[in-house]
């Protein structure tokens, strides 16, 4: 692997990193908002940071939080946005 490649990997790591930190605090906001009968954060916003990259502090918070994960219809939406970011991701890999 070129040094190029090497460089535009970790770019994509450190990005994955911080859109899923992103995206865990969203989570987080809007447990805190539900639980205090707050305005919550939009679903599609959730499911925009899990589609850019998110997907893993998503799943994160939805695991140590249980936020989310019984809800039939998010978790499909969920795990749509996990495969699309998949293939976008696989999209990278035979590019590069």
């Amino acid at each position: 692997m070129s040094a190029a490649h090497l460089a535009a990997w970790t770019l994509v790591l450190a990005a994955y990193g911080v859109v899923s930190a992103i995206s865990f605090t969203a989570y987080a906001c809007d447990k805190r908002a539900a639980r205090k009968g707050k305005r919550r954060i939009a679903e599609r916003t959730l499911h925009f940071l899990d589609l850019i990259g998110g997907w893993p502090g998503g799943w994160l918070a939805q695991k140590t939080l249980r936020h989310k994960c019984s809800k039939p219809s998010f978790q499909r939406m969920y795990r749509l946005s996990v495969l699309s970011n998949a293939a976008l991701l696989a999209c990278l890999l035979l590019r590069f």
